[in-house]
């Protein structure tokens, strides 16, 4: 047995979870443990070819296919989002972030692809969710925990975030998660393809991410595993079953949070990123487009601006990256994300590295839990 299994079984062996499947890899050496069971009744056991619903680790990849049409030249940074999606055209703003929703004021300039892609548009979650605005992008768009089956299709959604105003002018304040699944739609609308058609295309079939979708077909649903959260007791309560939400396609894809995905084919993800957009001797991206997503744009005041999930890291396209040095698994130019069903991947352009994380329990908070910074710090040496 490896380090790395032993941290993980320390943690499944205390009942915290029912298992996980943690994976290193440092140049042409690849740690694996798999621990525990698939579901909590022990009847599957965990494997490396488990199925995750790997939540906002959906936001690089849907980050990555924005880039991809900047790479065709269908769209510029700097393009205003209005010419593809008519719905934000025109926005307003809230007067201030607590102001009653009909209490607006036109947007200073128009939402650009650029502030999609680093969550600056002025639509998603601040560190207060009661604000007013906030609480249409619950109730309006069931932005929040992954639902795929309850929201509407990308049209209808879009129809609905255009009678929501932003929380701050575009350019101004880093908000979470909403972009990502605007972005969704915007690849859709420029591409004239579905999300999911789009991606199996142009990132998954290239790079092998064979069980990489936003559903689990019926013959895998035997290595998709449950998903849980920590019930009051202290327990754990399934939240979905393998053959629940993502066992069909979803009326919205979620750019946001909506794929499953196993360590391996996240793996192929990263070192096509750390090999500058190559993969098996074809480029799916630009290098300047990696470098783009890869590289932090917000500035000090937005980083430490009070709002949730950054904790001092800046932002990327689609993911967040370390600009200094805060724990000793926080390294300065690591890029990746955490989501919110238990699940956290990240790679270092620096050295090559790259660390994944899959369990299937939802987080209870902002704030990683234990098992993550054990195994950051187990990744990064420390």
């Amino acid at each position: 047995m490896t380090k790395l299994h032993d941290i993980l079984a320390r943690y499944v062996g205390a009942g915290a979870l029912p298992g996980a499947v943690g994976l290193v890899a440092d140049g042409g050496r690849i740690e694996v443990a798999a621990v525990g069971s698939a579901e909590v009744d022990g009847s599957t056991a965990m494997a490396r070819d488990s199925i995750f619903r790997v939540a906002s680790l959906t936001k690089p990849v849907t980050a990555a296919a924005v880039m991809m049409l900047v790479d065709d030249g269908l769209i510029a940074l700097d393009d205003p989002v209005g010419r593809w999606l008519p719905e934000l055209a025109s926005p307003s703003v809230v007067r201030s972030p607590s102001a009653p929703v009909d209490d607006v004021v036109p947007a200073a300039r128009p939402i650009t692809v650029f502030d999609l892609l680093t969550s600056l548009a002025g639509y998603g979650f601040p560190a207060d969710f009661s604000l007013p605005a906030v609480g249409l992008l619950f109730s309006e768009l069931k932005q929040g925990p992954p639902l795929p089956q309850q929201v509407a299709p990308p049209d209808a959604w879009m129809s609905a975030l255009s009678r929501i105003p932003l929380l701050h002018q575009p350019g101004e304040t880093w908000l979470y998660n909403t972009c990502s699944d605007i972005q969704g739609v915007l690849i859709a609308r420029v591409s004239g393809r579905p999300l999911p058609e789009f991606l199996a295309e142009r990132v998954f079939g290239p790079l092998g991410m064979v069980d990489t979708g936003f559903e689990v077909p019926g013959g895998e649903l035997g290595r998709f595993t449950g998903y849980y959260r920590t019930a009051a007791d202290g327990g754990l309560e399934q939240v979905d079953a393998p053959d629940g939400q993502w066992s069909s396609a979803p009326p919205f894809p979620s750019g946001a949070g909506g794929l499953v995905s196993t360590a391996d084919d996240w793996l192929a993800f990263a070192r096509m990123l750390l090999a500058g957009g190559m993969a098996e001797g074809r480029r799916l991206l630009s290098s300047d487009s990696v470098t783009q997503l890869t590289t932090n744009h917000l500035t000090p005041v937005q980083r430490y601006g009070g709002e949730l999930f950054l904790e001092g890291q800046g932002w990327g396209f689609g993911g967040s990256v370390d600009v200094e040095a805060i724990d000793p698994w926080n390294l300065p130019g690591r890029y990746g994300w955490i989501g919110g069903t238990g699940t956290a991947a990240h790679l270092i352009p620096s050295t090559g590295a790259v660390t994944v994380l899959l369990t299937q329990l939802e987080l209870a908070g902002p704030t990683p839990p234990s098992l993550m910074r054990d195994f950051w710090r187990y990744a990064a040496g420390a």
